[in-house]
C-alpha cells in the first residue's frame, strides 16, 4: 500500500515536472514561432559557458534560443517583489495561485499513455486517477481558474484591471456552455446501453481505436477547439487582457514572480486542454486508428505512447501559438455574439442531431 502511494506521488512528481517544463518551452515557442511569422529571428542569445562552446551543438542550441526558458525563469523568480501601495495584499497574493491551482490539478484525470501488460496482454491506462466522472471534473475544476483572474483584477484597484477580469468571467460563462453541450454526443458514443464506464476519458479513448471522433464529429471538435481558445483567454479572445484598450488586462499591477505564475498558468491551461482535446477527438495517446498499435508490450511501449501522446499536443500547441499571430483580435460585442447567438444554437442543433443519429443506428442494429 505504501509502495503504491509513493509511486503514485512520484507520477505525479514526474508530470508536474514535464508540465512545467513544457510550459516554459511554449513561451520559446511562442517567441520563435511569432519570430518566423514575422521574418525575425528571436531569441538567439541566451547562452551557458560550458553547452555554448561545443563545437556545432553549442551555436545551434544558443542559435534556437533553448535556454531562454531557463534564463526568463531565473528573472521572474530574483526580481524585487513589488507590493503596490493601493491594492488588497492578501488578494492580490491569492489570486495567481488560485489561477495557477486549478491547471495543474485537472491533470490528474487526464491519461497521458498506455501500457500492454506483457503477460495478460490487457490494455493498462497511464493516469494518475481514472475517475468515472473524468470530464466532469476537468470542466468543474477548471473553470476555478476564471476566479484568480477575477479576484487579481478586483484587488488590484486598477479599472482597467476590474474590467479585464470582468470580462474574462463573462467570457468563461458564455463559451462554458457551448463547449459542455459539444462534449456529450463524445460521451453518447463513448457510452453505449448496457456498457459501464461513465465519463471517464479513458473509455473515450478506448471507443476511439477504430476510427476517432474528429472523423465521425468534425462539428463537436471545431466547437470544442474555438471554446477552448476562448476558455484560455487566447486570440482571438484575449479579452481579459487585450492591451490596445486595457493596458494589460488583469494583471496590470502585477511584476516579478507573481506574474509569472499568471504566466505559467496560461500555457499550463492551454497544454492541460490541448491534451484534453486530443483525448476526446484524437484518439489520445492511440496510434493512428487504421494502422496497427506499433508500440511493443511493457514499459517501452509505455514510454512510446506517452511520447506519441506529446507529440499530438505539441501539435495543438503550435496550432495555438498559429493561430494567435494570424488572427487579429475580436472585439467584445463580436465575442459575446459569437459565444450566445451562433456556437450555443450550433452545440444544440449538433446535440440533437447525433441523439437521432445514434437512436436510429440502436433501432437498426437491434
Amino acid at each position: 500500500m505504501i509502495l503504491e502511494v509513493l509511486l503514485h506521488v512520484l507520477a505525479a512528481v514526474l508530470m508536474i515536472t514535464v508540465v512545467m517544463t513544457m510550459a516554459g518551452y511554449s513561451v520559446l515557442a511562442e517567441r520563435k514561432v511569432s519570430s518566423w511569422i514575422q521574418g525575425r529571428v528571436g531569441p538567439n542569445r541566451t547562452a551557458l559557458p560550458i553547452l555554448s562552446s561545443i563545437p556545432i551543438v553549442g551555436p545551434l542550441i544558443v542559435g534556437l534560443g533553448l535556454f531562454q526558458p531557463l534564463a526568463d525563469g531565473l528573472k521572474f523568480l530574483f526580481k524585487e517583489e513589488v507590493m503596490p501601495g493601493h491594492v488588497n495584499k492578501f488578494y492580490y497574493v491569492l489570486a495567481p495561485i488560485i489561477t495557477l491551482i486549478p491547471a495543474m490539478t485537472t491533470m490528474v484525470v487526464l491519461p497521458f499513455g498506455q501500457m500492454i501488460d506483457p503477460e495478460s496482454g490487457q490494455r493498462i491506462p497511464l493516469i494518475l486517477a481514472n475517475i468515472d466522472i473524468g470530464i466532469l471534473f476537468i470542466f468543474a475544476v477548471g473553470s476555478l481558474g476564471v476566479y484568480g483572474v477575477v479576484i487579481g483584477g478586483w484587488a488590484s484597484n486598477n479599472k482597467y484591471s476590474f474590467l479585464g477580469s470582468v470580462r474574462s468571467s463573462a467570457q468563461m460563462i458564455s463559451y462554458e456552455l457551448a463547449m459542455g453541450i459539444s462534449v456529450i454526443p463524445v460521451l453518447l458514443l463513448a457510452n453505449p446501453p448496457g456498457m459501464e464506464g461513465g465519463l471517464s476519458l479513458v473509455n473515450v479513448i478506448t471507443s476511439q481505436d477504430s476510427l476517432w471522433n474528429f472523423v465521425l464529429m468534425p462539428i463537436s471538435a471545431l466547437l470544442f477547439l474555438i471554446c477552448l481558445f476562448a476558455e484560455t483567454n487566447r486570440t482571438p479572445f484575449d479579452m481579459a487582457e487585450s492591451e490596445t484598450d486595457l493596458v494589460g488586462g488583469f494583471h496590470t499591477e502585477y511584476g516579478s514572480f507573481k506574474f509569472g505564475l499568471f504566466f505559467v498558468s496560461e500555457y499550463t491551461h492551454i497544454i492541460v486542454g490541448s491534451g484534453v482535446f486530443v483525448a476526446l477527438f484524437f484518439g489520445g495517446s492511440n496510434f493512428l486508428p487504421w494502422l496497427p498499435n506499433p508500440w511493443p508490450s511493457g514499459i517501452i511501449g509505455g514510454v512510446f505512447s506517452v511520447l506519441w501522446f506529446i507529440a499530438k499536443v505539441v501539435c495543438m500547441i503550435f496550432l495555438f501559438i498559429w493561430v494567435r499571430w494570424t488572427l487579429p483580435r475580436f472585439r467584445y460585442d463580436q465575442v459575446m455574439n459569437l459565444g450566445w447567438k451562433i456556437l450555443l444554437p450550433i452545440s444544440i442543433a449538433n446535440l440533437v442531431f447525433y441523439i437521432i443519429a445514434f437512436a436510429v443506428y440502436e433501432k437498426l442494429i437491434n
